[in-house]
């Protein structure tokens, strides 16, 4: 490689809230451990994927709900970093994460290294009303919205609204302690709609939110590493072919993709707010106004970074490692045509779609590489592990999958 990394400067995979079956992390482990960084990471029990990985120096066994009160968590986080002994970088796989790390700088400042940035901002962008509003703000395309303050609201809403629409929980932190929702709903009829909002309480934490029609949109993703001056040292671009659950949950295969209009849409967007750090952008080309709609912005790693790599070998992960240790970062341009598979969600993925009919016109026939979430012939024991962990919950998303069906209401997903 035309670069190597401070391995004086050790990482540290943060993350707070029960997911063990998280392959971003184990990708962030391989991804600066092959350089011989030493890896850190929080895991909610020893027998992890992330635990198991050859490149994990130590695991700290923390189990956290991401509900606790930020001063326990930011406590726990300068633990860790004492007995890790020296600054680390901090790398945040989960919005609050990423959230209390802004917002709690000064407490972790000279602790750890991480982007410094205005500290309301992550919070703002992982909230879905914050982010439409400086979607409006900045003139940036993004879905329809309103922003619900009562059951009443709901009702004025759902008497002018074009169904479907979709339900989102409005606040990061609010998905997991008062989730009105198990992630993106998309809810078919005015009656749907009443009957769901009235397990919501009198302040319902949700977006109702235009539905983007999949026939007639493209889902796209863009990661990207900005260092202080919000200037873009790591762009990529690509496009997501199936996700799980189908068309609203993690993406479960994708490819790169060159899409200067998008790249330049979003490094234009990332100046004017002045964002600092990883992002992980989703964003629906609707096909009916040629616009790309910005539909989640999430001010961290996204769990298929390992999709994206310069021919430099650069990834949004090494580019950050390499800016915060005072090193270059090597240009080069991106793995067009790569392609990313999540094993274990793929396959049921591939069966919803097949139904579905739906199509992606711009992803290559075929892959020029590809690039396994879990499987690494240089790190099997992530691979093993996730399979041992993973036959309940599996059958859970298939049962899911066939009880949405069968309802032909709703469609949710897991975020």
């Amino acid at each position: 490689m035309p670069f190597e990394a401070d391995k004086d400067v050790p990482a540290l995979i943060v993350k707070f809230g029960d997911y063990p079956l998280h392959h971003g992390g184990v990708g962030a482990i391989r991804s600066l451990g092959r350089l011989g960084v030493p890896m850190y990471a929080i895991t909610e029990d020893r027998c992890t994927p992330a635990a198991a990985s050859r490149y994990l120096t130590r695991a700290f066994v923390w189990p956290t709900t991401g509900t606790e009160d930020p001063g326990r968590l930011v406590e726990g986080l300068i633990r860790i970093g004492r007995r890790i002994g020296r600054p680390a970088v901090l790398v945040p796989t989960d919005e609050e994460a990423a959230v209390l790390i802004a917002e709690h700088q000064s407490d972790l400042f000279g602790r750890f290294l991480f982007p410094r940035v205005e500290p309301a901002l992550p919070r703002r962008l992982a909230s879905k009303q914050g982010l439409h509003e400086l979607c409006v703000e900045h003139g940036i395309a993004s879905p329809e919205a309103a922003f619900p303050q009562s059951y009443d609201d709901i009702v004025a809403f759902a008497e002018k609204a074009r169904f479907p629409v979709v339900a989102k929980n409005r606040e990061a932190f609010v998905r997991r302690r008062r989730p009105a929702v198990n992630g993106t709903t998309r809810i078919a009829t005015r009656e749907g709609l009443l009957a769901l909002a009235r397990d919501w309480g009198e302040r319902p934490g949700v977006i109702l939110q235009e539905y983007l029609p999949r026939e007639e949109a493209e889902d796209w993703i863009v990661h990207a590493y900005f260092d202080h001056n919000s200037t873009p040292l790591a762009m990529f671009t690509g496009v997501k072919v199936r996700s799980w659950p189908p068309h609203a949950g993690m993406t479960a295969n994708a490819y790169v993709v060159d899409n200067p209009e998008l790249a330049d849409l979003a490094a234009r967007f990332i100046k004017q707010i002045g964002y600092t750090g990883i992002i992980d952008l989703d964003l629906r080309f609707d096909r009916r106004d040629g616009q790309y709609k910005l539909l989640d912005f999430n001010p961290r790693m996204g769990a298929q970074f390992r999709l994206f790599e310069s021919e430099s070998g650069v990834d949004v992960v090494r580019a950050m490692h390499l800016d915060l240790t005072g090193r270059a970062v090597p240009e080069g341009e991106q793995r067009a045509g790569h392609r990313y598979v999540v094993e274990n969600i793929d396959l049921p993925a591939l069966l919803a779609y097949r139904r579905s009919g739906y199509t992606t016109p711009h992803a290559p026939k075929r892959p020029s590489g590809t690039e396994l979430a879990w499987l690494a012939g240089d790190d099997p024991l992530p691979f093993l592990t996730m399979l041992g962990r993973f036959v309940r919950p599996g059958a859970k998303h298939l049962y899911q999958l066939w009880r949405t069906n069968r309802r032909g209401g709703s469609t949710r997903s897991g975020g």
